[in-house]
Order: structure tokens, then sequence, then C-alpha cells
């Protein structure tokens, strides 16, 4: 079962890559470089999929896990805004830290009261180490007709891969003479297809749409989920806190 595999270890990272991963992954945030601002361009996709359900809407209540630098309320004006971003020096300086209401660092932290209409993750669920506990709690922090709208890279694919190889992974080579693959085996922990696996099997109603020409002739995937399956993530939830 897909449920053994998790959770995942990061691997190590080599001293050369962790002398210089801080600056590369703001760098990569920021779209300071020219391959990061290519990629940047790319991701928007990623953002107008997510905020595509609340164009011309103000009033929604939303959660995005993994904020980051807030790149993404520049897609979208809904208020209540919760963030769960552990990285605080990420949002910190961002001009759009005035549109967010509560801010957590864990998922874990949101009150058990708390329920939102909508649940975002923007290149997000690709680099967690524990996806099904991380999904499973989505379950229980929705409206029971709110959806849980996801996007991440088509990790796993040929397409992908080649697309990193020849953007980012060309200009770190060239100016690290280093292999970006190491990195992203590092911060990549789970390929698309894992990803939609779990999606499916705790929400009823899936549906995928995909910058490319198919699941596995693609960029980027996004997936719009409704209708949890609360049993399933009430049950996922009290065998994790069992075998933990």
């Amino acid at each position: 079962m897909i449920f053994d595999r998790f959770p995942k270890e990061r691997p190590l990272l080599p001293p050369a890559y962790r002398e210089l991963y801080s600056r590369h992954y703001r760098e990569n945030r920021c779209g300071t470089t020219p391959a990061s601002f290519l990629s940047q361009q790319m991701e928007s996709w990623l953002h107008r999929k997510v905020a595509a359900d609340v164009r011309g809407v103000s009033c929604c209540s939303t959660l995005e896990i993994g904020a980051g630098t807030l790149n993404h309320l520049t897609h979208e004006t809904t208020r209540p805004y919760d963030i769960v971003e552990p990285f605080v020096d990420l949002y910190q300086d961002s001009p759009m830290r005035h549109r967010v209401r509560h801010i957590y660092q864990d998922l874990d932290m949101i009150p058990g009261s708390n329920r939102y209409q909508r649940i975002l993750a923007i290149a997000v669920f690709e680099h967690l180490m524990d996806l099904p506990r991380i999904t499973a709690r989505t379950c229980l922090l929705l409206e029971s007709d709110g959806v849980l709208r996801v996007s991440i890279p088509n990790e796993g694919t040929l397409w992908w891969n080649l697309a990193c190889l020849l953007t980012t992974g060309l200009e770190f080579r060239l100016r690290h003479g280093l292999d970006y693959r190491v990195l992203t085996r590092y911060e990549h922990l789970n390929t698309a297809d894992e990803i939609e696996a779990v999606l499916t099997w705790f929400y009823r109603r899936v549906t995928l749409s995909c910058c490319g020409i198919n699941r596995h002739h693609a960029f980027y995937r996004f997936y719009a989920c409704r209708r949890p399956d609360m049993s399933r993530a009430l049950a996922y939830l009290a065998s994790r806190r069992e075998h933990d």
C-alpha cells in the first residue's frame, strides 16, 4: 500500500550543497536569477489554476499551506486568509503581510474548531515527508462543501525532468559546478503520481487539470478535491497516533 512509504526521510545534503542552500532557496523563491525568473513565469500557471474559483470573490475563508513569500496573494483577494508557514524570514518583509489574518507554523497548531471554505497548496505537496497525515488533516479543516486546491510540478515524469535540467539545472551547474538533481532529490520527496494516489484516497471527488497534454506529458498538475472521506481521514490519523 502506498502509505507504507510514509513518513519519508529527507536525504542528507552534501556539504557543498548545504553551504549554498539558503541563498539558492531565496533566489529561487524571489526569481532573482534568469532561470528562477523563467521558472516563476511558468509557475504562474499553478497560481492561476488555484485562484480560478474566486475570480471576483472577496469573502471566502481560505487557508494556504506553505505560503512562503505570500506571492500567491497577488492572484486573489479573498478574506479571511490564514497561512501555514514555518519560515518567518520568507514572509516577514512581504508587502502582502497585512492581508494575512493568522499565521501558524504547523498545521497541527490550527484549532480543531476552525473550518475553511478553501485550503490551498501551491508547489508544496511534493516536499512533504508526511504527506498522508497532512492530507488527512485538511479533511478535518474543510467546510462540508469546501475544496482542497493543490497545484504541483509533474515530478517523476520525463517532461518535468527535462524542464528542470534545461533551465534551473543548467544554470545551477554553470554557476556552482554541481548537479542540480542532488538538490531536487533533497527537496522533492513525492512524485506527482504518489500525490494523486493520496488525494484520491482521502477525497471522494478529485478533478485533474494539466499544463500539457495529459498527466504523463505535462509540466504541472492541478487538483480540485471535494467531499473529504472523514472516516478514512479519522481512521488514518488514529492509526498514526497509535503507531507514534
